[in-house]
């Protein structure tokens, strides 16, 4: 690619949590994306860390590669006491020198007790929500979606939303498109927005026909749909249809469309070499203006800064 890879240092808090590390080594580490990534695995103290799984995780690298991190991801741990004076300084020192921060999970107890999280908002396990606000009373907590993006400090909630907000790091650097091929290679989500709710009430009632909507709406997403266009397709009343949707994705049926047609609008710009007029037809956003307007509201970029930055090969 002809670039310097993007450095990404995990740091392993004693006792931390297997799963959340291997998040971060399955999408920055993994040997497919070496020509973007650089990942280590660091600590206090370089060596063996414990897991609260029963094996240690080997950390070859000290605090010091915080220093020279562009991201820096925390994943979980436990019991959920204040990490090292030295572990905390080096975070703070991290996020100092421009680099940016993001927890797993219950890992957002550490951003907390760095002082990372203070006046912003953030997320973590929906189960220790509580300790939270009772531990960090200056944070604006919202326990019930899947990551917060707070700019350069992102947390996220428990376990498999790791990977959503992980994903949602990879579509900062690179763009969707390769972030929807890592997302292929490990076979999730290509794409879950932060505000979804950390856990469905209900399973997806593919036999109540959401999920052949859900399919239908992204193919027909140039059109003007509407609630009423897509309870019918689903075969339910308007009122029934938008109840269920918000019990399975957490989110009203036009906000996950909206989501829908903003993603389909980056790969677009990323792949293609089509007008940002053309663009905004294509996905039901209507003008260069009113895309103009959502990605500087959601993304806090234009159509054509995306472009610049994110261009891939582009097709006739």
């Amino acid at each position: 690619m002809g670039v310097t890879p993007h450095r990404v240092a995990a740091l392993a808090i004693p006792d931390v949590v297997a799963f959340d590390l291997s998040i971060a080594a399955q999408i920055f580490g993994h040997r497919d994306e070496r020509e973007r990534y650089s990942f280590v695995v660091c600590a206090e103290e370089p060596g063996n860390v414990p897991s609260t799984t029963g094996f240690a995780v080997e950390a070859p690298y000290g605090l010091d590669v915080l220093g020279t991190a562009d991201t820096v991801i925390v994943p979980g741990f436990h019991p959920l006491t204040d990490p090292s004076p030295a572990t905390l300084d080096a975070l703070s020192r991290a996020a100092a020198l421009g680099a940016r921060v993001a927890s797993v999970c219950v890992g957002a107890f550490a951003l907390g007790a760095a002082g990372l999280l203070d006046g912003r908002a953030a997320t973590t396990h929906w189960q220790e929500a509580d300790a939270f606000r009772r531990r960090f009373p200056r944070i604006r907590l919202n326990p019930e979606v899947l990551y917060v993006d707070s700019g350069s400090i992102l947390t996220s909630a428990g376990l498999s939303a790791g990977i959503d907000l992980c994903l949602h790091l990879v579509r900062q650097d690179y763009g969707a498109a390769v972030a929807a091929d890592v997302a292929r290679r490990m076979v999730v989500a290509v794409h879950r927005p932060g505000g979804q709710a950390q856990y469905a009430r209900l399973p997806l009632p593919e036999a109540d026909g959401l999920g052949e909507t859900c399919d239908w709406a992204v193919s027909q997403m140039h059109r003007a749909l509407t609630v009423n266009l897509l309870s019918r397709h689903a075969g339910l009343t308007p009122r029934t249809f938008v109840r269920r949707f918000r019990d399975v994705t957490g989110m009203t049926p036009m906000r996950w469309l909206g989501g829908q047609r903003l993603l389909e609008a980056q790969r677009l710009l990323e792949a293609t070499r089509l007008t940002v007029d053309e663009i905004a037809l294509r996905c039901g956003i209507g003008s260069a203006a009113n895309l103009r307007l959502h990605m500087s509201r959601e993304l806090g970029t234009t159509p054509t800064a995306y472009r610049r930055s994110h261009r891939q090969v582009a097709t006739p």
